[in-house]
């Protein structure tokens, strides 16, 4: 049970940081990102595993959902603080995000970075209840 829970967990952060990084791109607009894999890192930044996945995430101003397409679960988390620093929308910038996302009682808290470089959007997630896992999606489409 533990680590079902964790699986929904690291795949909602890894939704998290796809979905905002499209949002903040455009800092105020409502945006949908939609990733086709989510890698786990450990805390020295060495790929554990990749899972393909299709995961949707909406970001607005105030809230961010992550939908993964193989499971059954959504997380929903409101958005505490950002920081937004685009100087080509959705090719270079940076974004960091903090959010709590609660999920079936138990709140993880996240923060978020979302990086463009040269058009390829990546967002880590790291959630301090899980010190030594980040995750972390390349955007394939945002809208």
């Amino acid at each position: 049970m533990k680590t079902n829970h964790l699986k929904k967990t690291v795949l909602a952060f890894a939704l998290l940081l796809a979905g905002s990084t499209i949002s903040f791109a455009q800092c105020d607009k409502p945006v949908m990102l939609i990733a086709s894999a989510t890698n786990y890192y450990n805390a020295k930044g060495e790929l554990q595993r990749s899972k393909d996945e299709e995961t949707i995430i909406t970001l607005t101003k105030t809230q961010i959902i992550i939908a993964p397409g193989d499971e059954d679960h959504k997380m929903t988390g409101d958005i505490k603080t950002y920081t937004c620093n685009w100087s080509t929308p959705y090719k270079e910038g940076k974004t960091v995000v903090t959010t709590v996302f609660t999920d079936g009682g138990k709140s993880l808290n996240a923060t978020v970075t979302i990086v463009g470089k040269a058009g390829k959007i990546t967002a880590t997630m790291e959630a301090a209840e899980m010190p030594d896992m980040k995750i972390q999606v390349v955007a394939d489409k945002f809208e």
